[in-house]
């Protein structure tokens, strides 16, 4: 039999969860026979780095995004750049950077290694456009989360590849109402929960969401918010500030980072992701589809990225930006959606499902070698 090829995924570190989940989903699930999984970030500081560690894939600590000025500076730290790379003896190296950086792409290059990133977000103008073209055109493959990527970004590019996200369909499936969080939150048997899962930075739009919230706690008493995900940072700290602040501040929640996620989806009736149609909003946001997945009723942000997931579900999106809009999706979905949930469920298990992801970088990576 042929060797199998070796493919190193590069990250900047591993601190945000969410890009460094993804990446390890797919290094985890490779076909060994035909590839051999490698990862290389700039440290081993964070909490889910444990879980890279666990995962028994080979490690490498070094640096693979560089400050390109001065010019001549960058160019001599982008040789010695490549030579680590050359010194790996790689087949394929994989970026999962979520920003415009191009020293990589032209490290690898000088390496004389295919090179490939996952376009994850809808950010592209700006400061950051021409650092996009660099890294656009010093790329082997680009794999778009979604099509609204492919035609604003790249319309005439023959080599790029739709691959959405993909979750583990066992692992987010419905189940039994966690009786601790329940208890941790004293929520009553008569109250429903709505939950949201981001990490809380200004295009998420959750002051939009308390604002919603807002509209229904004043006729609905038995209603709980939680909002699971980073609040250390400016814009988390005043979200949370802005909840105190409410009147009905004891029914709001946010929780933080949490390691147990499934245990709050399994507590949650209604998901709400309110991404604002500006800057990077979403690329193919995971976090509904392990919500779907869970059979939970959504409602979400009629942008890119999700109106590609909820397409068969067109009327769970909600103008982004409007208040009044979520309030009355998120009303309706409370009252009216128990026959849907099944369904939900169903159409992440044929389009979305971590085997559809992974299945999709293989015969990506075989087209490129």
């Amino acid at each position: 039999m042929p060797e199998s090829r070796k493919i190193l995924y590069t990250i900047p570190n591993f601190d945000t969860a969410g890009s460094g989940k993804a990446l390890i989903n797919i290094a985890n699930r490779l076909d060994r026979s035909r590839f051999e999984p490698h990862i290389c970030c700039s440290h081993d500081r964070g909490i889910f780095f444990k879980e890279v560690i666990a995962s028994g894939i080979p490690v490498h600590l070094y640096q693979t995004t560089l400050d390109m000025i001065p010019r001549m500076k960058g160019l001599l730290s982008g040789n010695k750049l490549a030579l680590f790379f050359r010194s790996l003896k790689m087949d394929l190296i994989h970026s999962f950077h979520y920003g415009p950086d191009y020293s990589e792409p032209l490290a690898a290059r000088l390496a004389g290694i295919p090179w490939v990133y996952t376009k994850k977000n809808m950010s592209w103008g700006g400061k950051s456009k021409n650092g996009w073209k660099l890294r656009t055109f010093l790329a082997s493959h680009i794999l778009a989360q979604n099509k609204d990527m492919i035609n604003n970004f790249f319309p005439d590019k023959k080599n790029v590849s739709l691959v959405p996200r993909g979750v583990d369909t066992d692992e987010f499936s419905p189940k039994p109402k966690d009786r601790k969080l329940l208890e941790k939150y004293q929520i009553r048997k008569d109250e429903k929960v709505i939950l949201a899962v981001a990490n809380l930075v200004p295009v998420k739009g959750i002051d939009i969401l308390l604002d919603a919230f807002e509209l229904l706690a004043e006729k609905n008493n038995s209603i709980r918010l939680l909002v699971v995900g980073d609040k250390e940072n400016d814009y988390g700290k005043e979200m949370e500030e802005m909840a105190i602040q409410s009147p009905h501040s004891s029914r709001i929640h946010f929780t933080g980072k949490v390691q147990n996620i499934s245990d709050y989806y399994s507590i949650a009736d209604v998901f709400v992701l309110p991404t604002l149609d500006e800057g990077r909003r979403e690329g193919c946001p995971v976090s509904l589809l392990e919500a779907m997945s869970f059979e939970i009723p959504s409602v979400a942000s009629n942008v890119a990225g999700i109106k590609e997931i909820l397409y068969d579900f067109k009327d769970m999106l909600f103008h982004p930006g409007d208040k009044n809009d979520l309030k009355n999706k998120i009303l309706f979905e409370l009252n009216n959606r128990s026959q849907v949930k099944r369904k939900l469920r169903e159409h992440v298990m044929r389009n979305f499902s971590i085997g559809n992801e992974v299945k999709a970088h293989e015969n990506t990576y075989e087209r490129i070698l």
